[in-house]
């Protein structure tokens, strides 16, 4: 048995045990997620991923390890855009906290099916068409750009193509039904609000795999590592979410550390077969960016906001 084969086999169990425990146990039942016990599944998820790249470093070797650790923590960037979508989403629709959990414990499993998808694609792709590299990596420097200089984000779900589809064949209640996706109406089968706000979801979240999926590729081509890294930062995401939603607005320059690390790899792409960049300076400017707003955000935003009040 090779060391890859190792990793995935051990891969595998531990995703199999934290799916039964994470969603199948402790929230099994719909609740609101509070502060503390986001934090404690944040801190779960982080510990996890961190256990399994010493993992990879030895079976794999330390540039695996890094790549592994370089991919990961621009999946975790880059999934706090995501979050701002997921709260005006659920804004939107006026989904009460409890709601929120199933919603994005679905959310979460379309999204490693989905993300699994993109990565095989993304990697034939290149490695069929060299030149489709240079097509990501401007993608993602554009993308970068629009998001540094683009203003807010606009939600407009009843334009998304999936819900004019549903809302076309299926007939929708106004009304929340308990956490149910479907009810019975009339004898005949209804989709609810939930169900509405689950398909933005998973929109939204194929959307933001575009950007993230060509954003690991420029660190590797491995789909050993592009697809780990992707899902413990995916498994991450909603504990994530309910940890940052009580303190989102204390990271007003968050975003633009994100933009600036979408240009960075966007660059690193473009620019990967004139010079290959090590793997320790991308991780170094990646986290170095991400340090830099967060202490911009906490130390200047905060005062800004302290002068206005």
């Amino acid at each position: 048995m090779s060391n890859q084969t190792i990793m995935w086999v051990a891969f595998a169990a531990v995703m199999t045990v934290m799916f039964v425990l994470d969603l199948g146990v402790f929230n099994r039942k719909t609740h609101e997620v509070k502060f503390r016990e986001a934090l404690t599944w944040t801190i779960i998820w982080i510990s996890l991923a961190m256990i399994f790249n010493a993992g990879v470093y030895y079976f794999m070797g330390p540039v695996k390890a890094l790549e592994f650790l370089t991919g990961y923590v621009i999946e975790e960037s880059l999934s706090v855009d995501n979050l701002f979508v997921f709260i005006m989403i659920f804004s939107y629709f006026h989904v009460a906290k409890h709601h929120q959990p199933k919603i994005l414990k679905w959310g979460i499993l379309g999204a490693l099916v989905m993300r699994g998808v993109f990565i095989i694609l993304g990697i034939g792709l290149i490695e069929r068409f060299h030149w489709m590299i240079y097509i990501f990596g401007g993608l993602l420097v554009v993308t970068g750009i629009k998001m540094a200089f683009g203003g807010d984000d606009h939600i407009e779900p009843e334009k998304n193509l999936l819900v004019r589809l549903v809302r076309k064949f299926v007939p929708v209640t106004k009304r929340v039904s308990g956490d149910r996706f479907f009810i019975r109406k009339c004898g005949k089968i209804a989709a609810t609000p939930l169900f509405l706000t689950l398909l933005v979801v998973e929109s939204s979240d194929v959307i933001f795999a575009v950007d993230s999926i060509p954003a690991v590729l420029a660190v590797t081509h491995d789909p050993f590592i592009v697809y780990t890294s992707n899902v413990f930062a995916i498994m991450g995401l909603r504990s994530l979410y309910y940890l940052l939603a009580h303190v989102m607005d204390m990271f007003v320059y968050l975003k633009l550390g994100v933009s600036f690390i979408l240009c960075f790899v966007g660059a690193k792409m473009l620019l990967g077969d004139v010079f290959e960049m090590p793997i320790y300076f991308s991780l170094g400017v990646i986290v170095g960016s991400l340090t830099i707003a967060i202490l911009i955000s906490v130390f200047v935003g905060n005062k800004r906001k302290s002068r206005h009040a």
